[in-house]
């Protein structure tokens, strides 16, 4: 059974720092592509980044570039997502999730149940 589990959310204050983690349990995470995703109330879902199994590579949406790096340790089983600089607006239920591709793909397929990120003075 796939199953993706999230953690590491919580309560920081704007210009703070946090570092999801996404724990794969039932399969061996190594083979395949990690997305990162976040969903704030009343707004759409979007993918924050990405992270191939095959050659590492990662991909960020423009609004994360620069303040957030996604990282995989494969020995662990997980997939991380460093956030840095962060602000108000990164208020959101984050999720991880994955197709079961090597690539970052445009269909996940299975997802973690979520991490609240509050960003809040």
């Amino acid at each position: 059974q796939v199953q993706l589990v999230t953690s590491g959310g919580g309560l920081v204050q704007p210009g703070g720092s946090l570092t999801l983690s996404c724990a794969a349990e039932g399969f061996t995470l190594d083979y395949y592509a990690i997305g990162w995703f976040r969903q704030a109330p009343g707004k759409v879902r979007e993918r924050i980044s990405c992270i191939s199994s095959d050659d590492g590579s990662a991909y960020y949406a423009d609004f994360v570039k620069g303040r957030f790096t996604i990282s995989r340790d494969d020995a662990k089983n997980t997939v991380y997502l460093q956030m840095e600089s962060l602000k108000p607006e990164d208020t959101a239920v984050y999720y991880c999730a994955t197709d079961l591709t090597y690539y970052c793909s445009g269909r996940y397929g299975y997802w973690g149940r979520g991490t609240q990120v509050t960003v809040s003075s």
